[in-house]
């Protein structure tokens, strides 16, 4: 059986691939209670637990996996684990520590089995599982207190440990990828690709994809019209930031809708030595926080990124659904993908 890393890499050589959309949007559509978030092991547990998505992974699989489905049906052909905050600080809001390893371990297993059930019955088209990596709710180089502008609520070495526990559940549970995603402080981000690294050097698995080591996806937000992240770095210094790592992509997501993302879109376009990644929002929220744009307004904007040919692999963020995963798949199978700089992707991985 070929190996799945080099099934991967094949597939980007000749299209651009389809990131699936939003979770949390397609979890509000089945409008749940407490009680769906309580395992019989959580029946007494003294906090809410009411919004935890990720624990529905282990309370209600059979969700989890059938918007799974619903995104792979669209036209994805990678999914993200349901494991966005599975880590043990994000966790710790529900003294749900404890948990993280079995969620990213279920999350990552349900996501396997419902993409070979996908790719059985079309080899032609593999379907991939993206293990989710998020920022978690603290960050390293800000402080939350605007009184005392040193004071940092967490350390690297506590993001790192954090997230090492994350990326050995997400292999368990056969995550092909790992996706270290809506990174607004760089230095979260370099704790959790140093977790990656310490985990992939006690398993003696390879760093570089084209060795058949796991595949990293990296994805920063732009958080306003500045241009830049959270912690205050231009797009190109995020780019910098992070390629000390043999990438399979760089790219960015969330806090912008596609129009808003395209001139930063750009900078990694003709600057990432790596392939490059863009899963916007579905424009910009109302005032009530929903997102109103529909599949066919965002993918008229995304063809703008396809027409240049800026992009390998093409998603969305908040508030998109399935209708909006099929709208980018169609568009996309129209175009070629960014065509990538071998020589310089060689200099920068050796």
């Amino acid at each position: 059986m070929q190996n799945r890393t080099e099934s991967l890499l094949q597939q980007l050589s000749k299209r651009v691939l389809i990131l699936d959309g939003a979770m949390g949007t397609m979890i509000q559509r089945y409008t749940l209670t407490e009680e769906d978030f309580r395992t019989p092991e959580l029946a007494d547990h003294p906090k809410a637990l009411k919004g935890n998505n990720d624990l529905l992974s282990l309370s209600r699989p059979d969700i989890i996996k059938a918007i799974h489905a619903e995104y792979l049906k669209a036209g994805s052909d990678i999914i993200e684990t349901n494991t966005f905050s599975a880590t043990t600080i994000a966790q710790a809001d529900y003294d749900l520590s404890d948990f993280a390893y079995a969620i990213n371990l279920e999350s990552a297993k349900i996501a396997r089995e419902i993409t070979e059930e996908f790719t059985k019955k079309n080899p032609d088209q593999p379907r991939f599982v993206a293990g989710a990596i998020g920022p978690t709710n603290r960050t390293a180089s800000l402080s939350p207190d605007v009184n005392d502008p040193g004071y940092r609520a967490i350390t690297f070495d506590q993001l790192a440990e954090a997230y090492s526990e994350q990326v050995r559940g997400l292999l368990d549970g056969g995550s092909d990828i790992l996706l270290v995603e809506t990174i607004f402080d760089t230095l979260n981000a370099k704790a959790a690709l140093y977790a990656i690294q310490e985990v992939f050097e006690e398993r003696e698995i390879p760093l570089d994809p084209r060795e058949g080591g796991i595949p990293i996806m990296i994805s920063g937000t732009i958080t306003d019209a500045s241009g830049r992240t959270l912690s205050g770095q231009t797009t190109e210094a995020f780019l910098i930031s992070v390629s000390h790592v043999p990438l399979l992509s760089v790219g960015l997501n969330c806090a912008l809708g596609a129009k808003e993302l395209r001139p930063y879109l750009k900078v990694l376009a003709n600057k990432a030595p790596f392939y490059v990644s863009a899963y916007p929002n579905a424009g910009l929220p109302n005032e009530f926080g929903q997102y109103d744009q529909n599949a066919e307004e965002m993918a008229s904007q995304v063809r703008d990124f396809l027409k240049e040919g800026m992009l390998n692999i093409l998603g969305g963020c908040c508030g998109t659904t399935p209708e909006h995963i099929s709208a980018l798949a169609q568009l996309a199978g129209n175009y070629q993908p960014r065509k990538l700089n071998q020589e310089e992707l060689e200099e920068t991985l050796d």
